[in-house]
């Protein structure tokens, strides 16, 4: 049995040691064990998050995977289910800055970003930042708000920084949004268009908590043992760990893979997928690539692997792609949804 294992090592060794990459040697080795001790903070930062989130341990990934990929999260659930409380307990183990923006019809862009304020002591106008000037930042009920506050929001989200008056102001690193839309309530919402949900590089449904973990949060709330989280990561480690993901190797295969993913979206017929091209209006963008790569290295970061194999792609697919695939009024008709779609597409594609 010794002898056995000691030949599945070295043949596992050898295997990984020289992939080739464009002519290129990357010694994957090395390279695991630079992720593996680089990636050891995110072991503390689930610990430690865990401890007050219980039972929505998708969501508390998912909000890793944005803060390790610069991207923004879209969160759909109804209330109560520890979105707020998801992304301060982040911002407190992380020891940043977090605000909260409650969307309601009434807010203007000024009350987002920040706006001038005339002094009357110094006879001038000064600045006044808003809450967008935070690290975590949970916009509640997006919805909710008119099209131009949206769009206020959504521009600081895409050029990570907020112009007030005649002054530019950079955003703080590490800078995430996660904002909430309500399925509740859809009376008096503005639905927030195609082209600015395709800026959230996830979108997330959040479900209910199973019967065991309901009843720990239940106990927990009855004996008021609330958690305090200590800052167990600190941001130069995330900037860091943004760095790092970069050297993540992903190999052609995996790359085709993703963009048969994509194209099977846009041109499903090309993809022996006819049934289902009357029931898309439109499919992923270049975004959608581009994120589908990168949240599958930022899985492979967090389980510590310094390659990125199928099932990374196929863990964050469906938060990718979900809200990037425009659903016609056939498929509203017959109750067809985007992650129907998707799973037709991912059980079609040939994984590498």
């Amino acid at each position: 049995m010794n002898f056995l294992e000691t030949v599945i090592n070295f043949v596992q060794s050898f295997l990984l040691k020289k992939i080739y990459m464009n002519n290129t040697n990357i010694d994957i080795q090395e390279l695991n064990k630079k992720i593996h001790n680089e990636s050891s903070f995110i072991d503390l930062l689930n610990l430690d998050m865990n401890k007050v989130i219980i039972g929505q341990k998708k969501m508390t990934e998912r909000l890793l995977i944005g803060l390790l990929s610069n991207g923004h999260i879209l969160l759909e659930g109804v209330p109560g289910l520890a979105k707020t409380l998801a992304i301060n307990s982040l911002s407190n183990a992380i020891k940043a800055s977090f605000s909260r923006i409650q969307f309601t019809p009434d807010l203007l862009p000024a009350d987002v970003i920040g706006t001038m304020i005339f002094n009357m002591k110094e006879n001038d106008f000064s600045i006044k930042k808003g809450p967008i000037f935070a690290n975590f930042v949970l916009a509640d009920e997006i919805n909710r708000a008119p099209a131009k506050v949206q769009s206020a929001l959504l521009e600081a989200m895409q050029e990570r920084q907020v112009t007030i008056g005649d002054s530019t102001f950079q955003l703080k690193k590490p800078f995430l949004v996660m904002a909430t839309q309500n399925p509740v309530e859809q009376e008096g919402t503005y639905p927030l268009p195609e082209a600015q949900v395709d800026r959230f590089m996830l979108k997330v449904i959040v479900d209910y908590p199973s019967i065991e973990d309901e009843k720990r949060i239940m106990q927990n709330n009855l004996k008021k043992n609330n958690e305090k989280l200590s800052s167990v990561v600190n941001i130069s480690q995330i900037s860091k760990a943004q760095e790092i993901i970069n050297e993540i190797y992903i190999d052609d295969k995996i790359q085709k893979y993703i963009l048969d993913l994509i194209f099977a979206s846009r041109y499903p017929d090309k993809y022996k997928l006819e049934k289902i091209k009357p029931m898309i209006s439109f499919g992923a963008s270049p975004r959608g690539s581009i994120n589908l790569a990168l949240a599958a290295k930022c899985n492979a970061f967090i389980n510590h692997r310094g390659y990125v194999i199928p099932e990374d792609v196929r863990e964050v697919v469906f938060d990718v792609l979900r809200h990037r695939i425009g659903l016609t009024y056939e498929a509203e008709a017959e109750n067809i949804t985007s992650e129907d779609l998707i799973e037709q597409i991912i059980n079609q594609i040939e994984v590498p």
